[in-house]
């Protein structure tokens, strides 16, 4: 159990100024992206006091939202949670939220306090006009996370006008471990587009879902500067969740979790030009989960709001309640004030081993 004590704005406020201080260090030698971020340190700070203020009125307003902006993707990666949940499918998408209607969201997240909104999918670049109103809103930095094959030169020529969108490129480790996930070939783009980026000195990410199957390569320092002596300055690694009870062996043990917490530690200290970010991360010091709003929630591509992307559940809808309504939706409410995201669980997801009881409480 979580220390009851905690408090959840300011472990994450914490956790957003670190991340922006490793960013602007991380950019130091590259004088468009330091001035960018700089600039975003700033606006940053401020956004933490907007929360501030919302939380001094009885509003927990996140410091960040995932965003599913697509439920189309080219891809059949094996393990994928968003086709398992059926979030991402190969049909023509259906009432999906409109670009007028995403700017609409980044406005309001931006006047809420919100620092980070990450843009996901399916395969998020595959929606240009949102990605084109993400890049008005300089305040907010976005995170792409983006299979790689649709980055193209009108995306080079985006990226380097408008600094607040950062791709993040999803790898499994060497080529093998790649190809064998995401299909033949797609390494061989990756480091195309690397070499582009380094080329253009232009920032990127790499994100990494970590499974059992992959653990030892993806922490080797092999595969770190590999990814590094490209120009990569941000790498997120993804604990990998069971989508389902199958999947469960590529899940994550304790010890394992414990010894990815030290790794990002060492890698931190060790590799100063880069940034280091582990989700779901360390639960244990953040007093449990940080899912439904406690750190950040979960919008699909229809405008549901939910605790997490791998916990497709909602009761609020965007387009009806507004971003400040769906952080105050009754389901999160109800997560946020129970014990189930401090609970101890197997594998990388509380909200998956409770599923039940968040089905429960949807029905209740």
């Amino acid at each position: 159990m979580g220390n009851e004590n905690f408090d959840i704005q300011s472990y994450m406020t914490k956790g957003v100024e670190r991340v922006v201080k490793d960013a602007v260090r991380a950019t130091l030698k590259n004088p468009a992206e330091s001035i960018f971020m700089a600039k975003f340190a700033m606006a940053s700070k401020k956004a933490s006091n907007v929360r501030k203020k919302y939380k001094d009125e009885g509003l927990h307003v996140p410091p960040f939202l995932i965003a599913s902006i697509t439920s189309s993707c080219n891809l059949h990666c094996a393990g994928c949670y968003s086709r398992q949940n059926e979030a991402t499918k190969d049909c023509e998408p259906v009432n999906q939220m409109s670009d007028e209607e995403w700017l609409k969201i980044f406005n309001e997240a931006e006047e809420l306090g919100i620092s980070f909104i990450l843009l996901a999918g399916g395969e998020p670049l595959l929606r240009k006009g949102v990605i084109k109103a993400a890049s008005n809103i300089p305040n907010i930095l976005f995170p792409i996370f983006t299979n790689g094959v649709f980055i193209s030169d009108e995306y080079f020529e985006m990226f380097d006008k408008n600094r607040n969108l950062v791709p993040i490129m999803s790898i499994e480790g060497h080529k093998e471990a790649t190809d064998n996930r995401r299909g033949e070939g797609i390494y061989d783009k990756l480091i195309s587009n690397m070499e582009t980026f380094k080329k253009k000195d232009l920032i990127f990410g790499n994100s990494v879902t970590v499974t059992t199957e992959n653990f030892e390569d993806v922490l080797s320092d092999d595969f770190i500067q590999m990814l590094g002596g490209y120009g990569c300055k941000a790498v997120i690694f993804v604990e990998y969740v069971p989508v389902s009870d199958e999947s469960k062996d590529l899940a994550l043990s304790e010890a394992q979790e414990e010894q990815l917490r030290a790794r990002i530690a060492e890698l931190r200290e060790k590799y100063e030009e880069m940034v280091f970010i582990s989700f779901p991360g360390d639960e244990k010091s953040s007093g449990g989960c940080v899912a439904a709003g406690r750190g950040f929630f979960h919008i699909n591509s229809h405008g549901g709001a939910e605790p997490c992307p791998f916990s497709p559940y909602s009761d609020t809808n965007v387009k009806e309640a507004s971003l400040k309504g769906a952080i105050s939706s009754r389901l999160f409410k109800v997560l946020q004030d129970t014990d189930i995201l401090k609970d101890d669980h197997v594998g990388g997801c509380v909200l998956f081993e409770k599923r039940d009881q968040v089905q429960a409480i949807l029905n209740s």
